[in-house]
């Protein structure tokens, strides 16, 4: 008998991850539940065809055996609702999937559980065959069964051999005959034989503003969805918009289907912090919850992943954080990241390195992607979709009150600090709109960018004076100033120098700021865009690049010597024709600061290609704001420490439910769903159930 299988005679087991199809069979979509492609092993000797994909090369007997997938068509047809699927006679589909093999070594890692118990249940004759993998995503075959028609399959497997990473997954093979999946799940059980005592519900909250179409289609997919109804004790609906979800056509009737698992609260626009720490709040305050679950409102939900990310936390051995993946929704077998972390030194956010980003799965599958075997430990997860236990938030406190930007990472770091992980769980995931295509680094929102990013590394950087954060933030203004981007500099300096009032700002100024950063960005020209080029002047260069070349980044032998010359050119007065016409239109992806440092006016696009501004360079406001921004970094050098010990002790205070009510109250008009706010007692003057 192999070594990963158990014997657990007597023991109770729990189905934690049910094998499911896609709610809407779509060809992207399909590869994320079940893999028609042929998987063998790069090293084995086979050769290569036209399109394979592996990390190794085909034939090389001194690599390690690692899974090439032979790219094919599935077969929508197949499909038999959310559980079952038809194999054609002769043929074998994998369910060696991202959404249905099974993450033991998150499991293994993070969980009580023991052993993984692996039932599928067949409608015909048909052979299942038992796969494992390693950290380095090489696989094993661990067990295989002929099963008879309207037999059912059972395996119990240890998860003792997944303490780096690995999944279980398994194949399904038909023979001369046609065989069909009836359903299948995966279940776990503990070192006693047992299961978590009580059975755990969950509130979910949703902030929106001026998408009801979006939130609309979210509060359906919720309704309709499978046993997601009987552990849901309400959908909390921040909506802090004016184009309102209740407004939209269909409301009523997902209002009718929900009934009183349905709440609306009207509130002010207090970005992406205040509505989620209002969903926390309200959720607290209910008193119902074990969990509340974050979901943005332009998301598609896999509604069985909501399922796994409740079940996998009551099994966690503490408390625990439990994040989604996010997938794109216009590319829907594009995964964003598989983890995210804050590098400490730099004090920045990004992937968890050896993590691939916005891997197509619908192209390389899980079989054949080693960095996906390997577990990833992140600090946090995006709020798209991050299941919080309510006794983090009674420990902790509610988010930071920043708007947006940071407020997601910072709660996984506080968290951490007080002894909570999170985990980002595979096969918990949203389709959600893409940021590929947005610079939000340059609108509005690098005011947010730059003061939240601060106000994290304050609070919990390790290192003196943030470590590298404050060099990036000068060079990074400087940037901004060699390239005309003089709203975007603007903002930056209006969020330094509300970082060095103190933490004080933070509630006082939540309400107002967004307007305020709006209003004073539109000063400036190159914050004025256009979605019609040709309302600009037509382009004239002032000369020809220099011997013909396009400028090029400077590296770290040169960057000196560049940026002298260019600061020194900055404070030269611009050729006089650039001032009435631009020198030229430069493409988004082409508006690098070493491109635009060398042009005295530009036409340039927005990321998102709907629009273009006019850049101008203006020696005066160059000169004023690299002044403004010398003076705000050197008082943010020497009062750095004073700054870090402020924000520190006055954290519990401003993330504070008793803070966030005074916010709250301030803003908000609660709304009882389907019916007049008179007739529903339930519903106090600022949603409170009592």
């Amino acid at each position: 008998m192999s070594t990963q299988i158990v014997e657990r005679p007597g023991a109770t087991w729990t189905t934690v991850h049910r094998v499911v199809l896609p709610m809407d069979v779509d060809a992207d979509d399909l590869a994320l539940y079940v893999d028609y492609d042929s998987a063998v092993s790069a090293g084995d000797g086979v050769a290569a065809r036209p399109g394979d994909v592996s990390d190794a090369p085909a034939g090389d007997a001194a690599q390690p055996s690692r899974s090439v997938a032979y790219r094919s068509e599935g077969h929508r047809e197949n499909v038999r609702g959310r559980r079952g699927l038809a194999v054609d006679a002769g043929s074998r589909v994998s369910f060696g999937t991202y959404f249905n093999a099974f993450p033991a070594s998150y499991w293994r890692r993070w969980t009580a559980a023991t052993a993984v118990r692996l039932r599928v249940d067949l409608a015909a004759a048909g052979t299942v065959v038992v796969y494992k993998s390693n950290a380095r995503g090489l696989r094993q075959r661990v067990t295989a069964c002929a099963v008879a028609a309207g037999g059912t399959f059972t395996a119990d497997l240890s998860l003792a051999a997944f303490g780096d990473g690995g999944w279980y997954w398994f194949d399904l093979v038909a023979g001369a005959e046609a065989t069909a999946l009836r359903s299948a799940e995966w279940q776990v059980t503990d070192a006693a034989g047992g299961a978590p005592a009580a059975r755990s519900t969950l509130s979910i909250a949703v902030t929106t503003y001026n998408r009801p179409d979006y939130c609309l289609a979210l509060l359906r997919a919720l309704a309709g969805a499978e046993g997601v109804r009987a552990v849901l004790d309400e959908v909390i609906v921040m909506d802090q918009g004016t184009q309102l979800v209740q407004d939209e056509a269909g409301f009523a009737d997902v209002a009718a289907d929900l009934g009183d698992q349905l709440r609306v609260v009207r509130q002010g626009n207090l970005g992406g912090s205040g509505g989620f720490s209002r969903g926390m709040r309200e959720t607290l305050r209910a008193g119902r919850s074990d969990y509340v679950l974050l979901l943005d409102d332009d998301i598609v939900v896999e509604p069985e992943g909501v399922l796994r990310a409740l079940q996998f936390a009551q099994w966690c051995r503490r408390p625990t954080i439990v994040g989604g993946h996010m997938f794109d929704m216009f590319d829907r077998g594009v995964m964003h990241s598989f983890g995210e972390r804050v590098e400490r030194y730099r004090f920045f956010w990004g992937s968890v390195p050896g993590v691939r980003e916005r891997h197509d799965l619908s192209a390389q599958n899980l079989r054949a992607t080693p960095f996906m075997h390997r577990r990833v430990d992140v600090d946090y997860n995006g709020w798209w979709m991050c299941l919080i236990p309510m006794s983090v938030v009674r420990e902790v406190g509610l988010s930071l009150p920043v708007f947006i930007k940071w407020d997601d990472a910072e709660y996984g770091l506080r968290a951490a600090d007080a002894g909570f992980p999170t985990v980002s769980l595979p096969g918990a995931a949203v389709w959600h709109v893409s940021w590929l295509d947005k610079d939000d680094g340059l609108d509005w929102q690098a005011y947010f960018h730059e003061r939240n990013r601060l106000v994290a590394a304050l609070l919990h950087s390790p290192y003196d004076r943030g470590g590298r954060i404050f060099r990036e933030s000068v060079f990074t203004d400087v940037k901004h100033l060699i390239s005309m981007q003089y709203s975007t500099e603007a903002l930056r300096l209006m969020a330094l120098r509300d970082v060095l009032s103190g933490p004080e700002h933070l509630l006082a100024s939540l309400p107002t700021r967004t307007a305020e950063v709006r209003a004073a960005r539109k000063e400036f020209g190159d914050a004025q865009a256009s979605a019609d080029i040709d309302s600009f002047p037509q382009p004239k260069a002032v000369k020809p690049p220099r011997k013909g070349k396009e400028p090029t980044s400077p590296n770290r032998f040169t960057l000196l010597p560049w940026a002298a010359g260019v600061v020194a050119r900055q404070l030269t007065p611009p050729e006089e024709v650039a001032t009435r016409r631009p020198e030229k239109h430069v493409a988004a992806m082409d508006a690098t600061w070493w491109r635009l440092a060398h042009l005295d006016s530009a036409v340039v696009s927005t990321a998102d290609g709907t629009a273009a501004a006019w850049y101008r360079r203006d020696p005066r406001t160059f000169r004023r704001f690299l002044r403004e921004s010398a003076a705000a970094h050197r008082d943010l050098w020497l009062n750095w420490p004073q700054l870090s010990k402020a924000y520190r002790a006055a954290l519990a205070g401003f993330t504070s439910p008793q803070a966030w009510d005074e916010v709250f109250d301030a803003s908000t008009v609660s709304i009882a769903t389907g019916t007049q706010l008179a007739a529903d007692p339930a519903v106090g003057p600022v949603g409170e159930r009592r």
